[in-house]
């Protein structure tokens, strides 16, 4: 047998090791990183904190005063239970989950479970360009659907340019339109449902907004401020993605 044949088994256990670590180490960061949530920390430090504190065990044990000992989240906690999370703060703490795989999502999205509104902010904190990378090839069975439901359900006031990008996104996804014609017929109306929430917060998608010519200019020139031309873009991608996605004007 030549010495090319002969496997090592140390380096292949090293590996392994090695593997199985790292995946821990993941799910460890992950788990701490929804307990985080769960405790609506007021601050990103506070969520950094909890997130780097993962790797400790909780001890039972008394320390030298005599007083009980604690897990560092645990105390991080305790002096913010009656605390609000803003959005910005709800956003930087699911910005820290980045699957890079279509496994990687599937098991964050797992493990959310029935939770509408954390499915709703990974997918905005995600955003389109993200979601088109992960499901590149396509979108994993039955998932467009729910997203689509989840949007609808979930979407609010100051959030439409980000769902329109999310919308954008799945758009460009391996097998979109596949995927689209096997959504049942509730996740249809969800998703007509949505479209209809945009369009009506960013103006008609049938026809652009009348825009009034200013005297002081020569005729035919007008005078459009940054907002209105944002939100005729915006109304224009909508228009786009209402015909991608199969919505009647």
């Amino acid at each position: 047998m030549e010495k090319s044949d002969i496997i090592n088994f140390s380096a292949l256990e090293k590996e392994l090791q090695a593997a199985l670590d790292a995946d821990r180490k993941y799910q460890r960061e992950n788990d701490a990183k929804f307990r985080a949530l769960h405790q609506n920390v007021a601050t990103y430090e506070e969520f950094r904190d909890i997130v780097l504190a993962s790797h400790l065990k909780p001890l039972d044990k008394k320390d030298i005063s005599g007083a009980p000992r604690k897990q560092p989240w645990n105390t991080i906690a305790a002096g913010l239970k009656h605390k609000s999370t803003s959005l910005e703060v709800i956003q930087a703490q699911f910005s820290e989950i980045q699957p890079r795989s279509t496994s990687e999502f599937s098991r964050e999205w797992r493990r959310f479970g029935g939770s509408s509104n954390e499915k709703y902010n990974l997918l905005v904190s995600l955003g389109g360009k993200a979601l088109q990378e992960i499901f590149n090839t396509e979108v994993c069975f039955g998932l467009l659907g729910e997203f689509l439901l989840i949007l609808s359900q979930g979407v609010k006031s100051g959030d439409e340019v980000k769902v329109t990008g999310v919308l954008d996104g799945l758009s460009k996804t391996g097998r979109f339109s596949l995927n689209l014609s096997l959504i049942s017929q509730a996740e249809q109306k969800a998703c007509k449902e949505l479209f209809n929430r945009l369009c009506a917060a960013v103006g008609e998608c049938q026809s652009y907004k009348d825009y009034s010519a200013d005297q002081s200019k020569p005729s035919g020139v007008y005078e459009v401020s940054h907002e209105k031309a944002d939100e005729m873009d915006l109304t224009v991608q909508l228009k786009g993605l209402m015909e991608k996605y199969g919505i009647q004007n």
